[in-house]
């Protein structure tokens, strides 16, 4: 799954990854969660054209009668949300991606959650595979969106069996426009190779929403030779780029 994630990177670096005006006001975010207002950017009307939007993190599909449904649609199966009801027509026609710095997972050692932060190195923004959806009633409207999860590569088995979808630069025209057919998004439905993957522990100081400065990110070592075997089967920051240049 994908519960928290960061983005720091300034607009100027987003816009030249995403190649498109970012214009809206961002601050760095250490510590997004769910229900949050998250960058996203997207085409609309079989246009070709980027747009950068905020979107409420937690899809209320446009057919929704309870907004709460939200808060259990974070993340969508990649294996599944062609065909769910929930998420049918936004993966159909609504794909997006969602610019990202790095996210946070959860390993549970002697009964306590331990967090890690995943990204690549250099700090680079990358785009988790996202649907977005449109919900309107009596004048109000609100746009949402989830993030695609996909199975764990064989780093990330070692905190949990899921990891969100991350779409390749090169991919990024063919999964915005909505005319790409269902089975040629397959091909980005997967995670990003073990090797590259750059996995590192942080305190518990990111488990509270509440906190979201560098302090999330920071890495952390407590001297548990225990948490050091675990920590030492995970790759350092010294891995390659998530990307290949």
């Amino acid at each position: 799954m994908c519960g928290r994630f960061a983005l720091t990177s300034n607009a100027s670096t987003l816009s030249a990854q995403f190649d498109t005006e970012v214009f809206v006001t961002l601050t760095p975010r250490f510590n997004i969660a769910p229900s949050h207002q998250i960058l996203a950017i997207r085409t609309r009307n079989h246009h070709q054209r980027r747009e950068p939007v905020l979107l409420k993190w937690g899809l209320v599909p446009s057919w929704a009668d309870d907004l709460s449904i939200g808060a259990r649609l974070t993340n969508a199966r990649a294996e599944t949300a062609a065909t769910k009801p929930s998420f049918r027509t936004s993966f159909c026609r609504q794909r997006c991606l969602i610019p990202a710095d790095g996210f946070y997972e959860w390993s549970n050692i002697d009964g306590k959650k331990q967090p890690y932060y995943i990204h690549l190195q250099p700090n680079e923004p990358f785009a988790l595979g996202g649907l977005w959806d449109t919900w309107e009633r009596k004048g109000v409207k609100m746009e949402t969106c989830t993030i695609l999860t996909c199975s764990a590569n064989q780093a990330m088995q070692h905190l949990h069996p899921r990891m969100p979808v991350v779409i390749q630069p090169e991919r990024y025209d063919a999964w915005l426009d909505p005319a790409t057919e269902l089975k040629d998004c397959s091909q980005d439905l997967l995670p990003f190779p073990k090797e590259t993957t750059v996995i590192f522990p942080v305190s518990d100081y990111v488990n509270d929403v509440r906190h979201d400065d560098v302090r999330c990110q920071q890495q952390f070592s407590d001297g548990n030779p225990a948490h050091a075997m675990h920590n030492a089967q995970l790759p350092t920051a010294s891995q390659k780029l998530l990307f290949e240049k």
